[in-house]
């Protein structure tokens, strides 16, 4: 969670943000930099595709964007970028000289947030920017509150849900695997019951925690699925591979060495994990890994719990 803005609150409470300033003209860049440079960092593109390059690697918080280029224009930058949805979400403020409520009607349709006249001046670029920034930044902190869990920080259900079905498509356009590991905490009723639900809150953050580490990808993901139970989802990953990552996830677990004096599998809190791989198919969705996956969770809690087992 971004401490630097308690309350929901801007830039004022000390974030920078990440500025591109697109136009032909370096002089105009210039200006822009020497405006926005002391709260903010501020970065160039002197033409549309160097813009959308730029965002697409590594995506600002505010795009400052001529609508006059040649080349792809602004308004093409304005579209491509509200197309997409990694960038969707990335405020764009055109600086421009256009005046016709014709032209102001094309800006807002192409997406933008708002838009500076030229010559810009000082005071009223700097405050659009922060007002803008300031959206921005709750909207970052609201989309993290609605995909993490509240108690342990890590991705939660819906997060879970939605990348299940983006990891489901990307495999099987690249006719690869998908792995997913279920693990439920042991006996976690009785945890509960002997140490108390305070204990039981902490005993999750912890486990948790121990999961997320072992997420040694990018694309890789932890979350909570519901009350002591976990999954991962690990896209292009053999049965092997999904095993190994498994026993590491159950060796750190064991490591964390929290006492569970109403075990009847050991004396610390252990896992049981269910591990399923296939490739993905047309005719299918992800609701067929979890069941396999779930069925080998149900035959590690058969078996004696305490273990991986895996399809």
């Amino acid at each position: 969670m971004n401490q630097d803005i308690p309350g929901l609150a801007g830039p004022a409470a000390g974030r920078r943000g990440r500025i591109l300033v697109v136009d032909d003209q370096p002089a105009n860049i210039v200006v822009a930099h020497q405006i926005l440079r002391e709260r903010h960092d501020v970065f160039m593109a002197t033409n549309g595709e160097q813009a959308l390059e730029f965002c697409r690697a590594t995506p600002p918080d505010m795009l400052l964007l001529d609508v006059e280029m040649p080349g792809l224009n602004g308004m093409d930058v304005c579209r491509r970028l509200k197309q997409d949805p990694a960038t969707h979400d990335i405020p764009v403020i055109f600086v421009t000289g256009l005046q016709s409520p014709q032209q102001e009607l094309e800006c807002w349709e192409a997406g933008a947030a708002d838009f500076v006249s030229k010559p810009v001046t000082p005071i009223t670029l700097l405050n659009r920017v922060n007002a803008h920034l300031t959206l921005k930044f709750q909207a970052d902190q609201l989309r993290v509150l609605a995909y993490h869990d509240g108690l342990t920080g890590i991705a939660n259900r819906r997060n879970f849900d939605e990348r299940l079905d983006k990891a489901w498509r990307h495999c099987q356009r690249a006719r690869s695997t998908l792995a997913l590991i279920l693990s439920d905490v042991d006996l976690f009723k009785k945890y509960n019951d002997s140490c108390g639900h305070h204990a039981g809150d902490e005993c999750l953050r912890q486990v948790a925690s121990a999961i997320q580490d072992q997420m040694r990808r990018p694309y890789d993901l932890a979350a909570r699925y519901g009350g002591e139970e976990f999954v991962c989802l690990l896209p292009e990953t053999t049965l092997a591979g999904a095993v190994t990552v498994a026993i590491k996830i159950d060796a750190a677990v064991r490591a964390l060495h929290i006492q569970h004096p109403a075990s009847s599998v050991d004396v610390c809190v252990t896992l049981s994990q269910g591990v399923a791989v296939i490739e993905p198919d047309a005719g299918e969705d992800g609701e067929r890994l979890l069941r396999l996956a779930d069925d080998q969770l149900y035959l590690a809690k058969r078996t004696g719990r305490g273990r991986v087992c895996a399809v």
